[in-house]
């Protein structure tokens, strides 16, 4: 029986036996198809878990591409290189020039070209990069929020930062703050923001990876998100629109009290803490979170997220209509206008006289650019969206404000409640 054939037979039987691939690329190099082994070879490499197998399977692919260098002209390399299963040999080949390297270093050799031969990518490199995703969001590209970004540098970013000092005063890096305040203003963004500022692991947490209908599962990915978090130290969970999970316990259905347990369980029981790991919670709707959550310990600090000043508003108006086609906007003039819009409320007014424009030029066949006129029509027809939750907060500050946690809320109520 013809060895070659057999082996040939057993490789194609059992693709993933990488013992199976060197031999038979052993049989290939004897009987002189040297570019035929090196592409079992690299097969095997590609399947084999052990690495003692791996490090003969790359001085295999070494010595491949030494005698080719030293007997194969480069034009025939390259006539027959087609066989090699994706590999292209380079003009120049070179071997490997230290034999104390390490697997790893060798491996790398190997796939890079310093084994002769070079990996046409086939776009895996590419999307791999695209999931490491932009570059981490910082305070400097939030708009205004000053006193904000103060407050949060002090409560959140330092104990991260400073953690021996901190430790001096037994002030721990961690715990939970929730930011509440009017939709649209921001809230996600400024803690994306101060993640990047802390450079912290960022675990975004959504409803969906928490709830399930089978009983005892919400619970579970619950713990499991908490152990992964602190699987990660330093690191950072955000749980958005938390009065979801949160929900007064008084108020709330009975399948979702267990998830409300396990939350108050995880962020401080008798087995539990949150040394070094800073849970942001963010809600519109603060007074709906249950009141056990909001103590000392777990979200022992609100933070409120007004909507942003004259300052930050011409920022947002900056951003919102830079490179559109426009002539003559005062911004500064808009931003005295827009008093109470949230961000949110800025990126519609701007869309809104964008598509003025547009209908316009679809229906004359003229075109032209945006104006300060456009905008100031569609600012007749809109009106801030905070307007109704500054309202419902002012009757919480009024009536269920006893233990003070809502007194930034009566601060900036006082400053502008005549005119809400």
């Amino acid at each position: 029986m013809d060895k070659l054939k057999w082996l040939q037979t057993i490789v194609l039987l059992h693709p993933e036996d990488a013992e199976a691939h060197y031999w038979l690329g052993q049989e290939l190099e004897q009987c002189g198809q040297a570019l035929e082994a090196l592409q079992i070879y690299s097969a095997a490499l590609a399947v084999s878990q052990q690495e003692t197998q791996r490090l003969a399977l790359i001085q295999a692919i070494s010595s491949i591409t030494s005698s080719l260098q030293a007997g194969s002209p480069v034009a025939s390399l390259e006539n027959n290189i087609s066989a090699a299963s994706g590999f292209v040999a380079e003009p120049e080949i070179e071997t490997f020039e230290n034999e104390d390297l390490t697997l790893e270093n060798k491996e790398q050799q190997v796939h890079t070209g310093r084994a002769g031969l070079t990996v046409f990518s086939g776009g895996k490199d590419n999307a791999v990069a695209a999931q490491r995703g932009p570059a981490p969001i910082k305070f400097n590209d939030v708009a205004g929020l000053h006193k904000l970004k103060k407050t949060i540098q002090l409560r959140i970013i330092s104990p991260f930062q400073n953690q021996s000092l901190f430790s001096k005063f037994r002030k721990k890096a961690g715990g939970g703050v929730l930011l509440y305040g009017p939709p649209g203003c921001g809230k996600t963004f400024i803690t994306r923001a101060t993640a990047g500022e802390c450079q912290a692991n960022f675990i975004p947490v959504s409803i969906t990876d928490i709830l399930d209908p089978y009983i005892g599962v919400s619970e579970q990915n619950l713990k499991d998100l908490f152990d992964k978090a602190r699987s990660r130290k330093p690191s950072i969970m955000f749980f958005d629109e938390i009065d979801t999970l949160g929900y007064n316990r008084s108020k709330s259905s009975s399948s979702m009290r267990g998830v409300i347990d396990t939350f108050l369980t995880e962020m401080e029981g008798i087995d539990t803490n949150t040394d070094q790991i800073l849970v942001i919670g963010a809600t519109n709707m603060p007074w709906d979170v249950d009141s056990a959550l909001k103590r000392p310990g777990r979200f022992d600090r609100l933070v409120f997220v007004a909507p942003p000043d004259e300052e930050a508003r011409e920022q947002i108006f900056r951003l919102k209509l830079a490179d559109r086609y426009m002539e003559g906007i005062d911004i500064p003039l808009l931003a005295a206008k827009t008093e109470f819009f949230s961000g949110a409320d800025i990126e519609n007014l701007c869309e809104r006289a964008a598509e003025q424009v547009l209908e316009e030029i679809l229906e004359t066949g003229v075109e032209r650019p945006i104006r300060m006129s456009d905008v100031e029509a569609v600012l007749q027809e809109v009106r801030p969206s905070t307007m109704e939750w500054l309202r419902t907060a002012k009757n919480y500050v009024k009536y269920s404000n006893q233990s003070g946690i809502y007194n930034d809320v009566e601060e900036y109520l006082k400053k502008f409640g005549r005119r809400i």
